[in-house]
């Protein structure tokens, strides 16, 4: 008990002076809130020294003494920062790099091959001629549809695509079946496609690898 009497007063008596030091004085150009935390502050302290010459005190009590370490142990848990309120600090201040790392990393045709329904999709390159299924248009950013077994009709134009795509009800009507080939189309562009074509080969087009997710 004697061991918990000096530590109290060891407390006190810091405190005290660093509330009485030259550097601890308000000066006119504080703000409101740095002097309502010196007044707590000051508080805390006349109250611990209030606490302390209780204790002193000839007539002080076992439970006199439980009550002021009760009190001194509740004013500095209130004065630490909650554990989440530190956690969620702590989150903020995280880059957000972890949906980049996430992300499926993907690939494009190179180069960019067409081809009838015999030939297979995937990702294009000189070594597996893989015919794409993931171009867009740069010209009305529109995604190519590819219909299997079919191609255009002669008549197609562009108001027919214009209006008509991607609505494969309305696209049907100039729609004719034909084994072996692939019909192409976007808003502003349509080929009927029978063998494996470059892409390169037809500058008219405006299409593009959208990429492939490996």
């Amino acid at each position: 008990m004697a061991d918990e009497l000096e530590l109290l007063l060891d407390e006190v008596e810091a405190r005290l002076c660093r509330l009485s030091a030259p550097g601890a004085a308000r000066g006119p150009l504080r703000g409101g809130r740095e002097d309502e935390e010196g007044e707590k502050e000051e508080e805390g302290a006349a109250a611990k020294g209030r606490s302390a010459k209780m204790l002193m005190s000839p007539g002080s009590s076992d439970e006199d003494i439980d009550d002021v370490i009760d009190e001194i142990c509740n004013d500095s848990f209130a004065k630490t920062p909650p554990v989440n309120k530190l956690k969620s600090n702590s989150a903020r201040l995280t880059p957000e790099n972890n949906s980049a790392a996430v992300q499926t990393h993907r690939r494009r045709c190179c180069p960019v091959y067409l081809g009838g329904s015999s030939s297979p999709n995937g990702i294009g390159t000189n070594i597996s001629k893989r015919t794409c299924d993931q171009l867009r248009c740069t010209s009305c950013d529109f995604r190519v549809s590819l219909f299997n077994d079919y191609i255009w009709d002669q008549s197609c134009d562009y108001l027919f695509f214009r209006n008509n795509m991607p609505e494969l009800s309305k696209l049907r009507a100039k729609m004719i079946k034909k084994k072996g080939s692939r019909a192409y189309a976007c808003q502003c562009s349509w080929r009927s496609i029978d063998e494996l074509t470059d892409l390169q080969t037809d500058q008219q087009l405006r299409w593009v690898c959208g990429k492939h997710a490996e």
